[in-house]
């Protein structure tokens, strides 16, 4: 079609859209709207112009120097720049506001460089966009504004996403639209230099404004990530009997007379691992991990395999679970509930008591859980308490071995190197109205820790015996961080007095081990084990093995929730049918591997992105309630343009530089803020009290402002220091001309304006 569009104007010279459709015969229904998503497509890459009395033309070519361009995709930040990403080997590419074109967060781009890296300086290449080669943004979601701005539109929406700036308007359609609606687009038309606005069509109709749980939804739904399932999706779930059949348990390892439970979370219903425990004679320990074998009801090629691949993972944000499989199997036939029989695959190892499995069984098998156990529940037994030992007396010796092999598993996990970052999380509880009243820190005692151990050690064996088989295998793989974010974080921990033992082109997991254990208890220690964590890069699914840095682990993959997770399913499937391994299977599996790797990996951010811009909105409309009172926090990081600090409860907020009560300089050095005529000093890990001042729903933006307290460090600042001078701003206390304010608070009780508690240790509010 572009050759023909081409070829019809350079004969014509110029036409309008409709003889051009007429010449083409693209004049129909069903061709018009393929012939005008080519017109945007070549008039974005620079081919086509429109006049401005609405005719078509060539783009007449510029002789020009040829420059080398560099193909990528673009990322984009909510303040208009942004930066290209190549592949994982190199170093982003900086994209300033005045250089990102027309590009969109995600969209596939051409850049020229304007300006090459300069690794001793530590700076970025810097780029400029030049071509979109391929747009992602496919569909939209928001309100429904009516305006009569633009007389061939119903109206527009405004993204939920931030990083969109631009209005999407709505073409006119059958449906009447009153402006209440939130409504999903697709995206026909894209801003070009001729008009700097999308153009769309209503695709489906999410909700409206007032809706429970709309806000949530515009979320999800604005990331494709749909709660609903296709027709013949529910249709091959429904039809899937209820308990399985003598047909099905044939050829099956029969462990229904083994005494197993599952331990999951109190309100969680899609239980897909199950955990059983014995000694051997010889001293050693049997563990066996039973994960659900949704493979078997989910084939390859099927409507629900398909379903599943597209959505790559389930989605977990506050008070909902958007599945990767339907109901009916994940929280019915596939779901390891008590005192059924259920069909799953097992990893049954022998462990000896340096935490190494010494014989193993991978196989297909059939079980009948005992107990449906909480995390709660099995910590209360492992602390003694007689009433629920009492409760659950048939598992009780069960759970004491549970706890010997966990710590055996984790000291072996600490001894080879593992990284632990046991970072706080908090859960937003929400009320029946999808208002959040309370946010709390979740608790991982070692009950949680012991089923980690578990499924680790589950996921490593499953993983050793394919890589020895030497088969096609999908892997999770966590790469040696990169040796620049490395060393940023090393100068980051030196100006906190802290040696680190290597260098970033090499460093050891031991030596890190040594740097947590060193700050552990310290002030700031949450903060550095967090910049620790970011200097990692993230792990991954490849064909590929690499190990896994961050367990220290030669050999992992995803084998305990398929439930939830495409890439265990995957394992699943190749674990029945190498079995017996043909030449055909293995090249069937070496083909559809790489592609699956990727796309799960790409689905697993989105999902992870969606949980993130989710509980800052959730956070940000539970904060609202409090602005205007003051907090303790911490300084979780120091910039340019302020600080940023964390409440008890994980709330974090920035304070502005405009919102202290004098100039501050930037050490870029030191990593700190100083106030110039007080001499206060602010840096990571530092104590402060904060004022709210906005909590903001929409962006999920919380700003604090600094008070004056006795957490305060003054210093004298040091001469030839290098800073940057902010603009003062208008005093948020009433300080004297020595600096220091007249009002004074105690250190334990910040001020407030509401005697209602906020926060008491575990991030609390009470009602």
């Amino acid at each position: 079609m572009k050759e023909n569009i081409i070829a019809y104007l350079k004969e014509q010279g110029r036409s309008n859209v409709n003889d051009l459709a007429s010449a083409l015969e693209m004049a129909g229904a069903k061709k018009f709207p393929s012939l005008i998503k080519t017109i945007s497509k070549m008039e974005s890459q620079g081919m086509l112009r429109f006049s401005s009395d609405g005719s078509l033309a060539l783009r007449k070519e510029r002789k020009k120097k040829k420059e080398v361009t560099v193909q990528g995709v673009f990322r984009a930040n909510k303040a208009g720049f942004g930066f290209l990403f190549v592949d994982e080997s190199e170093d982003d590419m900086f994209i300033g506001r005045n250089d990102v074109g027309y590009a969109i967060d995600g969209d596939t781009v051409e850049v020229v460089i304007k300006k090459p890296a300069d690794r001793l300086k530590g700076t970025a290449a810097e780029a400029r966009v030049v071509g979109i080669v391929e747009h992602s943004l496919k569909t939209a979601v928001g309100k429904f504004v009516l305006a009569d701005d633009k007389p061939n539109y119903a109206g527009y929406i405004k993204s939920k996403n931030q990083k969109i700036q631009q209005k999407i308007y709505i073409k006119k359609e059958p449906v009447l639209l009153d402006g209440t609606e939130i409504i999903k687009v697709a995206i026909e038309k894209y801003p070009t230099r001729g008009h700097d606005y999308f153009v769309g069509n209503v695709r489906d109709i999410v909700g409206h404004q007032g809706d429970v749980g709309i806000d949530v939804l515009e979320i999800l739904e604005s990331m494709d990530i749909v709660s609903e399932f296709p027709e013949e999706v529910l249709a091959e779930a429904n039809g899937i009997p209820e308990v399985p059949s003598d047909k099905d348990l044939m050829g099956r390892v029969d462990l229904r007379k083994e005494t197993t439970f599952t331990i999951d979370g109190a309100d969680a219903k899609d239980l897909d691992d199950a955990i059983h425990i014995k000694p051997l004679a010889n001293g050693n320990y049997e563990l066996g991990v039973h994960i659900a074998d949704v493979s078997y009801y989910v084939t390859e090629g099927s409507a629900l395999d398909k379903e599943a691949v597209a959505r790559g993972t389930s989605v977990y944000v506050t008070d909902r679970v958007v599945p990767m499989l339907p109901e009916r199997l994940s929280n019915g036939i596939c779901s390891l509930n008590p005192n059924v029989d259920r069909l799953t695959q097992s990893a049954l190892m022998e462990i000896d008591h340096q935490g190494h499995v010494v014989h193993y069984q991978i196989c297909q098998s059939v079980i009948n859980t005992t107990f449906r156990m909480t995390y709660s529940a099995v910590n209360d037994m492992i602390s003694e308490d007689e009433e629920t030992l009492q409760q659950f007396a048939p598992i009780a010796a069960d759970v004491k071995l549970m706890v010997e092999l966990h710590r055996i598993l984790e000291n072996m996990r600490v001894k080879r190197g593992a990284l632990n970052f046991d970072t706080q999380e908090a859960k937003i509880v929400v009320n029946d109205k999808g208002m959040p009243v309370d946010i709390v820190l979740r608790q991982r005692g070692i009950a949680e820790r012991m089923i980690e151990s578990f499924m680790l050690a589950a996921n490593e064996c499953v993983a050793e015996h394919f890589s020895k088989a030497k088969l096609p295998f999908i892997y999770r793989i966590h790469e040696e961080p990169k040796a620049e974010k490395l060393q940023k974080f090393i100068d980051y921990a030196n100006v906190f007095g802290i040696q680190i033992q290597g260098t970033a082109n090499k460093i050891s997991q031991e030596a890190l081990q040594i740097f947590m254990a060193k700050v552990q208890g310290q002030p700031g220690a949450e903060v550095l084990n967090m910049m620790l964590l970011r200097s990692m890069q993230q792990a991954r699914y490849s064909e590929h093995n690499h190990g896994h840095y961050g367990l220290a682990a030669s050999d992992y993959t995803h084998f305990t929730s398929p439930i939830r997770r495409y890439p265990d399913l995957l394992v699943h499937r190749m674990i029945r049918e190498y079995q017996k391994p043909s030449q055909e299977k293995i090249d069937h599996f070496a083909c559809i591997i790489p592609e699956l790797a990727t796309s799960s990996s790409q689905l697993e951010r989105c999902a992870i992105d969606a949980e993130r811009v989710v509980e800052a909105m959730k956070k940000a409309e539970y904060m609202a309630e409090y602005v205007g009172e003051s907090f303790d926090g911490i300084v979780t990081s120091v910039v340019k343009f302020g600080l940023f600090v964390a409440l008890p409860n994980t709330i974090e907020g920035l304070i502005h530089v405009t919102n202290f009560p004098e100039y501050c300089h930037y050490n870029e050095r030191n990593l700190t803020l100083q106030g110039e005529k007080s001499g206060k000093v602010f840096k990571v890990g530092q104590s402060i009290r904060v004022k709210l001042i906005k909590a903001d729903k929409e962006t999920g933006d919380i700003d604090f402002e600094y008070l004056p307290s006795d957490y305060d460090v003054i210093e004298k600042m040091a001469k030839g220091d290098k800073v940057n001078y902010h603009q003062k701003a208008k005093p948020t206390a009433n300080f004297t001309s020595k600096g220091k304010s007249e009002t004074t608070h105690s250190k334990c009780q910040p001020k407030r304006k509401s005697k209602k508690p906020f926060y008491k240790g575990t991030g609390k509010k009470k009602n």
